[in-house]
Formats: C-alpha cells, structure tokens, sequence
C-alpha cells in the first residue's frame, strides 16, 4: 500500500508524461551521438523541441547548434523571432540557404511553384557539410500520415534518403543510434504529441511565440481553397482579390505555400479550445505544398525531406 500511495503521489499529467519523454530523447542522443544539431524555423513544434531541450540540460545551455533551412520566402516576423530567441538562448545558429542551391544550379526554381521541395538539397548539404550525424525535427505523428509511419529515431542513408522498411524497432523506449559513415539519424522527440498537447503546453509554460500564431488582421488572398497572406512572396494571379481578414496561422513555413484559418483565438487558452474543436490536421488544412498527391509528403521523405 505504501508503494502504491507513492506512485501516485507522482504520477505525471498527461503533458508532463511527454515532456519527461522528449527530455529523455534528447538526453539519449547527447550521450549517443557525436554531432547533434537541431532544426529551428521558429514555428511552433521547432520553439517546443528548443523549449524542451533547454530544460533537459539546464543548468548547462542546449549543448548543439540550432539549423534553419532557409527558403528566403519566410515571413519577416518569424526571422526576427528566431533571432530574437538566439541571442536570449546564447544559440549558434546554423543557416542553411536554399538560395545559395539556386545560385549553384544544385536546384532549379520553378515560377510560381515555391521553394519548400527545394530544402531537402539545401537540407542534405548543410547536414554534410556540418558532419551531423543526428537532426532533431519536430515532426508529429498527427500531422500526416507519412509521419505517422516514423520512428523516433529515424535512420536515413548516405543519400538522407528514409526508407520505412529499414527502421528499427523501438521497444520499451529502447533506441538504436548505431549508423554507418555516411548515415544518420532523424530524431523526433516530439513524436507521439498532438496540435492539441503542443498548445496546452505552450499555454501551461508561458511560451512566445511569433505573433504569426494569434489572431491578427491581415491582408490575404483566396487560393485552392486556402487564404494566403498577401506578402511581397505571392505572386497575384488573374482573379485574385485581396481583402482583409481576422487569421491566425496554424502552421508557419514558406510564405508562398502556408495558408492561415479565419479566427478570433488570440491567446494561447483560446487557441486550445479552437483546436480541441477542429478536426484537421493543420498541414492538411494549411500547407500547399502537402497537396501535390497523396503520397506527396511521403516521397519527399524518401527524397530526404524533413
């Protein structure tokens, strides 16, 4: 009985249980891996990860760099907050440039098409260049369902291709980390979260977040179904008729292909209350570039993408 009245003297709530999870996941691969390094664009799940990863050290600082594939098509706010949160953090910044690919002729940019699928190059060069040899991302395994596919640790080649017949099972929290010259790994501490469990956590740790996320007026366009912001990025098409909005975006990546959602939610509580009602994911909802096909977002993996 004693024993009993103990374990439930600590027994975590739902969002600690995930917390004390990635904190363990980042801890295994400082211990395991050489040459960590983490992906911040300053969107919600990237802020989350950087979020959680300083409590898994403090009171030593993030002991890795953080990398921001850059398309040059990011909206102005989410730059200044990830700069902003560098400097505070003491962070080193790595950033990759997908212009730099374009200027190489390692990718061609298509007009109109955006840059998203042009990332996984600059993506693969930056993780050799750097000889990282694992990448925290904040993939979800709600978002879509190539994702719900990964595993924590997720193994890719010496091309950065994933193959979801070569991954490795991951029993009692139990990880492999072993790789070959060349291979690395993909990390995802924030696997088994929800849109739900990220901004319950956001609300109950007092978070920043770029104003991106809250609802603002703005300038957008309609387009395939999604509203557009009506930035210097997107191109006016013959039709397009901009107009102003009250939006929040639930997602931030590329300018050209990140739609935003109508909403009044313009704090965290009232965020959470509008997403535990929704019932779409929010790539599937706001993000073009997961459009392309069905498989669309699977074949980028396979290509080496996020």
């Amino acid at each position: 009985m004693a024993g009993q009245a103990l374990r439930a003297g600590y027994e975590l709530t739902h969002p600690e249980a995930l917390e004390a999870e990635a904190v363990h996941v980042f801890r295994e691969v400082a211990s395991t891996f050489a040459r960590p390094a983490l992906l911040f664009s300053g969107g919600k799940d990237s802020v989350v990860m950087l979020h959680v990863a300083a409590k898994a050290f403090w009171p030593a600082p993030v002991p890795f760099p953080v990398v921001h594939i850059d398309t040059g098509h990011n909206f102005d706010e989410v730059i200044a907050y990830r700069d902003r949160v560098v400097e505070q953090q003491r962070l080193r910044l790595v950033v990759g440039h997908v212009q730099d690919d374009i200027d190489a002729r390692r990718v061609v940019e298509e007009p109109g098409a955006g840059r998203n699928r042009l990332q996984t190059t600059t993506l693969l060069r930056t993780i050799a260049e750097h000889r990282f040899d694992a990448v925290f991302g904040g993939a979800r395994r709600d978002e879509e369902k190539a994702r719900a596919k990964e595993r924590v640790f997720s193994l890719r080649d010496e091309f950065g291709q994933w193959d979801p017949r070569n991954q490795r099972p991951e029993l009692w929290r139990l990880y492999n980390g072993k790789h070959r010259k060349g291979e690395h790994v993909r990390v995802f501490p924030l696997s088994n979260w929800t849109e739900l469990d990220i901004w319950t956590y956001i609300e109950a740790e007092g978070i920043e977040l770029p104003s991106l996320y809250y609802a603002h007026e703005r300038e957008v366009v309609s387009r395939d179904g999604m509203l557009l912001a009506n930035t210097r990025f997107v191109q006016p098409l013959p039709g397009d008729e901009p107009f102003t909005a009250t939006v929040r975006f639930r997602t931030v990546g590329d300018a050209t292909c990140t739609g935003c959602v109508e909403s009044t939610a313009a704090t965290p509580a009232q965020v959470v209350a509008e997403v535990a009602a929704t019932r779409v994911s929010e790539r599937g909802a706001t993000r073009a570039d997961d459009r392309i096909s069905d498989a669309g977002m699977e074949d980028r993996k396979k290509e080496g993408y996020f």
